[in-house]
């Protein structure tokens, strides 16, 4: 994404060495990752940057990205959500299939975009 223009700060809070997750769980938070950060480029309007922040708990991890972009006039405007379409909706599913929650949405007062996961993370059998 960096290579396409948009400067991404990556922020990693939380427990001090990050649980490992299983496959299935890194696939979804990349995905949701990578098609936040698509979404960011496909329909920000002025100069943008996006901050990717993974939280690691003892239970969940939290992923929040967002950029400082306004939306673009044919499927987004500033403070308005991107037109109906599958990647928001396809992230919620990714999301749902770990017992996860997805939420998209404009950050206040129409400054930038958000998108946040909390996924949790798979018991312990130790």
């Amino acid at each position: 994404v960096r290579g396409a223009g948009l400067p991404v700060h990556l922020e990693l809070n939380g427990r001090p060495t990050p649980r490992p997750l299983t496959p299935g769980r890194q696939l979804t938070v990349y995905r949701v990752v990578q098609e936040a950060l698509t979404n960011t480029l496909k329909h920000a309007t002025r100069p943008t940057s996006a901050t990717v922040t993974l939280t690691y708990s003892r239970t969940h991890l939290d992923a929040r990205i967002t950029d400082t972009g306004t939306g673009s006039g044919g499927s987004a405007n500033a403070g308005e959500a991107p037109a109906a379409g599958q990647g928001i909706m396809g992230m919620r599913e990714r999301a749902a299939l770990y017992d996860g929650h997805l939420e998209a949405g404009p950050l206040p007062a129409a400054a930038g975009w958000q998108v946040r996961l909390r996924l949790p993370l798979e018991e312990s059998h130790a």
